[in-house]
């Protein structure tokens, strides 16, 4: 019954950028049956299902610390410099990232899906 339950996801993380969807087993920075990991953000986090070892998982995503948009660690929707930013939020800061973030983010492709938070402007 345990084994049951440990299987059971806490909900479904959806990146609002790509709509990236799938179930969560953990939210928070240290993993359960992990000793020694602690990630750099509260993260949404699976089991991973392609292996029985309980100490291997997936991180999916977190929220972005400027808008708190969830996003996906997808190099299409965010990046990890000190904190999780989504691309969008980058873009508008992108001054403020050093000449090595802009130019590997001048390399990275838009989603395929804009936010939903933000509507369009009529052109």
């Amino acid at each position: 019954m345990a084994c049951e339950a440990e299987r059971r996801p806490l909900g479904v993380f959806e990146c609002q950028l790509c709509a990236l969807s799938a179930p969560y087993s953990y939210v928070g920075q240290k993993p359960p049956d992990t000793r020694s990991v602690v990630l750099l953000e509260e993260s949404y986090v699976l089991k991973d299902p392609f292996t029985a070892d309980r100490n291997k998982f997936l991180v999916l995503g977190s929220r972005c610390s400027v808008c708190s948009r969830l996003v996906c660690v997808g190099p299409e929707c965010s990046l990890f410099y000190s904190k999780r930013f989504c691309l969008p939020c980058v873009r508008e800061n992108i001054d403020a990232f050093p000449r090595e973030i802009q130019r590997d983010v001048e390399k990275r492709k838009m989603p395929a899906k804009m936010p939903c938070s933000k509507p369009r402007s009529p052109t």
